[in-house]
C-alpha cells in the first residue's frame, strides 16, 4: 500500500503518526529478586490476563500499517513494558528502532515505564534517544521542532503504591514547559504536546488520573497549544482545553496492540495532517473484517 499524497493543492502537508500502550512481549526471564513489593502484583496480573490481551501479532500489522503511511514523525505515549523491568527495555529501544530513524520517532515513558523507583535509571537510561531535546538537552519537558510542529514532550511517569497508577509532572516541569509553549508560539509553530496520562480533570478513573491536572490546565490557559495527545485509557477520547485564544484538543489513543481478547477498543493508531487549516484526524485500527484500516476520519475544529 502506497502512503498519502502529501499535497493538498499547494498547501504542503506534515504528517504526524501517535500509538501508544503497547505493552510489549515477550516478558523476560524472571528472577524471584525482581519481584518485590509492587512488581509481584503487577507481574501475576500478566501472567492471568495481560500476556494474552496484548497481541504482538496484531502489534506487527499495526506498525506495517504505519509504515505503509509514511508518515513525517511518529509519537510513542508510553507503557512499552509491563513491570518496568531493566531486561525489558532493550525490547522497547528495538520496537522503537523498528518505528524508523531516531529523528523521526519521539517517546515519553507511562506509568507502567515507571513502575517502581527502580526502573527509573533503565528508563532514562535505555529512551533518552528518543526524548532528548535538539539541542542535546536531556530530560522533561523536551523540545523538537519537525518541519511546523513544535512537539513538546512532558513525563506524567511517576513510580506509584500497588494497584496505584496515577501520574504527576510537578511544578518544575510545568514551568519549563510553559516557557517553551510561549516561546514555540512567538516562532509560529504549531504547538503539540505529549504526554501519557489524560491531561484534563476527569480525564482518567480515581487511582489512575493525572494528579496536577488542574494545574496543567490553567498553564495551558495561560500558554495555549494546538494539540495535546495521550494514552494510557486504551480508547479513543476526544476534550477541549481552554487555550488563551482558542480551544485546545486534547487526543487519547487505543491501546496499539490491544487483541480481540481484550476488553473496551482493539489496537488502533492515529495519523494527524497539518496544512493551512484545520488539523485533521485519521482514525485506523482493527476492523471488524479482521484487517487493519480505516475506521473514521474527523476535523478537530472546536465545540
Amino acid at each position: 500500500m502506497q502512503g498519502p499524497d502529501k499535497q493538498q493543492g499547494p498547501a504542503l502537508v506534515f504528517t504526524l503518526a501517535h500509538l501508544s500502550d503497547p505493552h510489549l512481549n515477550p516478558m523476560p526471564r524472571i528472577r524471584p529478586v525482581d519481584l518485590m513489593g509492587k512488581r509481584a502484583i503487577g507481574y501475576a496480573n500478566w501472567v492471568r490476563s495481560r500476556r494474552r490481551l496484548h497481541d504482538m501479532a496484531l502489534l506487527g500489522r499495526v506498525l506495517d500499517d504505519i509504515a505503509a503511511h509514511n508518515p513525517d514523525h511518529i509519537a510513542c505515549t508510553g507503557d512499552v513494558t509491563h513491570i518496568g523491568l531493566a531486561a525489558e527495555f532493550p525490547t522497547a529501544t528495538a520496537f522503537l528502532g523498528r518505528l524508523g530513524p531516531r529523528d523521526r520517532v519521539s517517546f515519553v515513558p507511562g506509568n507502567h515505564d515507571a513502575y517502581v523507583p527502580a526502573s527509573l535509571h533503565a528508563l532514562d537510561d535505555h529512551m533518552r534517544p528518543w526524548s532528548t531535546s535538539d539541542d542535546g538537552a536531556t530530560g522533561y519537558p523536551w523540545l523538537k521542532r519537525r518541519g511546523p510542529l513544535a512537539l513538546i514532550g512532558l513525563t506524567s511517569a511517576v513510580p506509584t503504591g500497588p494497584l496505584m497508577a496515577w501520574g504527576r509532572l510537578g511544578a518544575d516541569q510545568l514551568e519549563k514547559a510553559e516557557m517553551l509553549l510561549h516561546y514555540a508560539g512567538r516562532q509560529g509553530l504549531t504547538r503539540v504536546i505529549l504526554i501519557h496520562h489524560p491531561p484534563q480533570i476527569g480525564g482518567a478513573k480515581p487511582g489512575r488520573e493525572l494528579k496536577d491536572a488542574a494545574a496543567l490546565e490553567a498553564m495551558l490557559a495561560r500558554a495555549g497549544a494546538e494539540l495535546v495527545v495521550h494514552g494510557h485509557n486504551h480508547r479513543t477520547s476526544l476534550a477541549w482545553l481552554n487555550g488563551p485564544s482558542h480551544m485546545i484538543p486534547v487526543v487519547g489513543v487505543a491501546s496499539c496492540s490491544m487483541g480481540p481478547r481484550g476488553h473496551g477498543e482493539h489496537a488502533g493508531w492515529h495519523l494527524f495532517r497539518f496544512g493551512d487549516g484545520p488539523i485533521t484526524l485519521e482514525r485506523r485500527g482493527l476492523t471488524p473484517t479482521g484487517g487493519i484500516g480505516l475506521l473514521d476520519q474527523s476535523v478537530l475544529k472546536a465545540p
